[in-house]
């Protein structure tokens, strides 16, 4: 497991909620709900479900398992899960040493989450690996510009922000096509910052 990554999302949970509980959650509430409806009845892998707060835009009766690399993270997600109308079980896991079999997944789903990945690439093959084939990928992620002035803003901020957080710049999409995906979809729902990304192995 990555101790570095693990303590900065362990510190970071403490004041989480306070700082993407409220705005940022009920600004892309309808685009998460939107994304999230498409949990299929198979068993559905949540990566980095940190303190449970798109938990309220699952739909109901799915089988979901919820990971974060963070103690403190999941500890906060506990309640939220417990109240999910569904089976939701939490564990905690590196995404990059997942101990789940080849295949063993119909779907993935991410939120805010390759923004914060060490090794982006090598985890979203990770991912692949747990993926049935054919199995979907559904991102909703924010990611670097390729627009002035915010591709020199988000270079000029990751530098800082990865220290407490994620980074502001990643080639997601890029990424996605690297790590061995077909990529289905992409909808930019900020600019071209703020996008959901569907892919399948």
């Amino acid at each position: 497991m990555d101790l570095v990554t693990k303590k900065k999302w362990d510190r970071a949970s403490a004041n989480f909620d306070l700082m993407a509980g409220y705005g940022p959650e009920k600004r892309w509430a309808p685009f998460k709900r939107q994304l999230f409806s498409r949990m299929g009845d198979g068993k559905i892998l949540f990566l980095a479900i940190g303190t449970g707060l798109d938990i309220q835009f699952f739909p109901e009766g799915r089988s979901i398992t919820g990971i974060d690399i963070s103690e403190g993270m999941l500890e906060k997600a506990k309640g939220r899960a417990e109240g999910y109308s569904g089976s939701l079980e939490l564990r905690q896991m590196d995404v990059h040493d997942m101990p789940f079999a080849e295949g063993e997944f119909d779907q993935v789903f991410t939120s805010c989450t390759f923004c914060s990945v060490p090794n982006p690439i090598q985890g979203l093959e990770a991912l692949r690996r747990v993926l049935k084939p054919g199995g979907e990928l559904h991102m909703f992620e924010h990611t670097g510009s390729r627009y002035f002035p915010f591709s020199l803003m988000m270079n000029l901020m990751t530098p800082l922000s990865r220290q407490v957080g994620p980074e502001m710049n990643r080639p997601t999409v890029e990424n996605v096509r690297a790590a061995g995906f077909t990529l289905d979809e992409v909808t930019h729902v900020y600019l071209d910052v703020v996008k959901t990304i569907s892919a399948h192995r």
